[in-house]
């Protein structure tokens, strides 16, 4: 699959709920910031130098050792891209918001699967991302260490053998890894408990922000959990302790879903089957609207009450709802309220179909 075709599809692997604990933990990604020795950084790169990072790293993937030992890698820069595509892209998850800046200087490149990403010239030269369905981190992280390595073999980054890889950020210096969970926490909202959560979180080295990372609030109860340091610690131990911590949340939140249903029966039927109305007939639905009523449904789904709806569904609706996408499926830049009227329709069609 292309970009072209990727940014056509409201589909990504890791919407599909097929992984381990997929019924609290959506998705796990791994990113390895990386930098190219003796070149500044991208927030002080020219035209120039941007254009010689973009073609060091169109040659690297070029290689045939890669191709064979991660497949095929497709690199284009964001100016071949429309903002409506930029932006899809940034709605996937499979680059961030900051790629979006000074496009003529940067560029993505994707299998096509969309698991593997890496962002050019973002806050680093390299951001190397792995991206998959429910709690897989190990396996996310064993995969972009081995693009890590094939990378390493052609192109000559920037390290230090007192602090390790050398990055834009400081926070970043060290193993330059950043592991993160996305968790959908609906009972510990409704129970009042993820307050207390989130700040045990923090004291714990641990950040916690919305569906779109740093910088953005959480919606439809979904939650980044990443880790906040990197200098002085192993991946191993990076990844080994956000495990640890997903799987104590993944606990609370099971734990906290069966005492809501127990003691509230009615309460959580009615909210979700309300939910599951409003979603399949309304004729209007703005973005946040959505975002709650699918929450509540994908619980629903989770404990049982609505039967014979996929879980990666609601993920996929989630994606398929956003602005971007809503434009570029239409074929034409929308105003709010038309976004809403056919973001309703878009949900009618595809819940009508279960």
């Amino acid at each position: 699959m292309s970009i072209k075709d990727t940014v056509s599809s409201s589909y990504s692997k890791w919407l599909d709920a097929s992984g381990p604990e997929s019924d609290i933990v959506i998705s796990s990604r791994v990113r390895l910031a990386r930098n190219l020795v003796d070149t500044p950084f991208p927030h002080l790169l020219g035209h120039e130098n941007a254009d010689k990072v973009i073609y060091a790293v169109q040659t690297a993937i070029g290689n045939e050792k890669i191709k064979a030992d991660i497949g095929e890698l497709e690199l284009s820069r964001m100016t071949e891209l429309t903002p409506t595509e930029r932006q899809i892209l940034v709605e996937k998850h499979l680059i961030s918001p900051d790629l979006l800046e000074h496009p003529e200087k940067k560029a993505v490149v994707l299998r096509n699967d969309e698991v593997v990403s890496i962002m050019v010239n973002e806050e680093d030269h390299l951001r190397i991302q792995c991206l998959l369905p429910g709690l897989q981190l190990k396996e996310c992280w064993d995969l972009a260490n081995k693009v890590d390595d094939g990378l390493e073999h052609i192109l000559d980054y920037a390290f230090s053998e007192q602090v390790g890889y050398l990055t834009a950020c400081p926070t970043n210096v060290g193993t330059g890894l950043r592991a993160s969970v996305m968790l959908h926490l609906p009972a510990m909202v409704m129970t009042q408990q993820i307050n207390g959560v989130l700040t045990t979180l923090s004291k714990l080295g641990l950040t916690v922000r919305g569906l779109y990372g740093e910088g953005t609030q959480a919606s439809g109860n979904l939650f980044q959990v990443s880790n906040q340091v990197t200098l002085g610690l192993t991946e191993e131990e990076i990844v080994d302790n956000l495990i640890m911590v997903t799987m104590q949340l993944v606990s609370q939140e099971r734990a906290a879903r069966l005492a809501l249903y127990k003691e509230q029966q009615y309460q959580i039927e009615d909210r979700v089957w309300r939910a599951f109305g409003l979603l399949k007939y309304a004729r209007t639905m703005t973005s946040n609207d959505a975002m709650g009523l699918l929450s509540d449904l994908r619980l629903g789904v989770d404990l049982g009450i609505v039967p014979n709806i996929p879980p990666g569904l609601i993920m996929e609706l989630i994606i398929m709802t956003r602005p971007a996408f809503l434009n570029k499926l239409k074929g034409k830049e929308m105003n709010p309220y038309q976004r809403d009227i056919y973001r309703a329709e878009l949900i009618r069609q595809r819940l009508n179909s279960f």
